[in-house]
């Protein structure tokens, strides 16, 4: 019994020594690690200033920083490793070699997946900060690009749709160098003064003070019959900074034409 309890009693010893042994190398580690990410933040911070000053692009700035960050970030954690002896772990990692590594890989296959989309976002920018898209059935105005997903607000909520989804799917960008195209059909009453409702429709646009006029193709058009109903088309270009997403704009805009073409004595169906 005496030699069970001196057995037990040398394991005890051995396992304490070696985490005493361990213990700087951990507190060295963390340190390590704790490091590199206040370095990471501070250079992430630092190279997002100056990006925005040179490129006058803040989406593929942001994104930018955003990867110098996560260089850091791995090299610090690469860094950590070795110090506490895990030298041979990290180069399997990187190595990608065996079972775990076939596990790992697979299981941060979306991650690398929206990763490399984001990559090719920022540089194929399709859009840019501030402009309204529509993707994957979400319609909203872009905040930011990050490393693993693209931050859309609509009607007031934060929508994070994965890069890998706007490269796959359809993207459409309703924005031309910061202008919203938006369109909306009335109907008229078959014998209608159809030129003079356009008049009105015109002007109604003109006296809008957010929609642009110069160098855009408003129009107000006859698109078609239907029974005995006149369609008209009523399309229009609004700067992205002085509209909403949620329609309050375009609802607005449609009051006014249908006050309009009532006070003229028209007809709408």
């Amino acid at each position: 019994m005496e030699e069970f309890l001196r057995d037990i009693f040398k394991h005890v010893e051995g396992y304490y020594y070696s985490l005493v042994d361990i213990t700087p190398k951990i507190l060295l580690a963390i340190l390590v690690v704790l490091i590199s990410w206040f370095i990471a933040a501070r250079v992430k911070v630092f190279a997002d200033r100056r990006l925005k000053t040179k490129m006058h692009d803040p989406l593929l700035a942001t994104f930018i920083a955003n990867l110098i960050k996560a260089v850091l970030i791995v090299i610090g954690l690469l860094f950590m490793f070795r110090v506490i002896g895990l030298t041979g772990v990290a180069q399997s990692v990187l190595a990608g070699a065996g079972i775990s590594a076939f596990v790992i890989g697979f299981a941060l296959k979306d991650i690398g997946e929206n990763f490399l989309a984001g990559i090719l976002l920022a540089f194929k920018r399709p859009f840019s900060v501030g402009d309204i898209i529509e993707s994957n059935g979400v319609k909203g105005k872009v905040v930011a690009l990050n490393l693993r997903d693209t931050q859309v607000k609509s009607d007031s909520k934060n929508i994070y749709i994965p890069n890998a989804l706007l490269v796959k799917n359809t993207l459409v960008n309703f924005n031309s160098e910061g202008f919203l195209l938006q369109d909306f059909t009335i109907g008229l009453e078959y014998g209608s003064d159809y030129r003079k409702a356009i008049e009105i429709i015109t002007d109604v646009m003109k006296t809008d003070s957010a929609v642009i006029d110069k160098g855009y193709s408003n129009s107000a058009v006859v698109a078609g019959i239907t029974g005995s109903t006149v369609q008209i088309i009523i399309r229009y270009w609004v700067q992205t900074d002085r509209t909403v997403t949620d329609g309050k704009h375009r609802s607005e805009v449609v009051i006014k034409v249908a006050e309009a073409l009532k006070e003229n004595g028209f007809n709408i169906k």
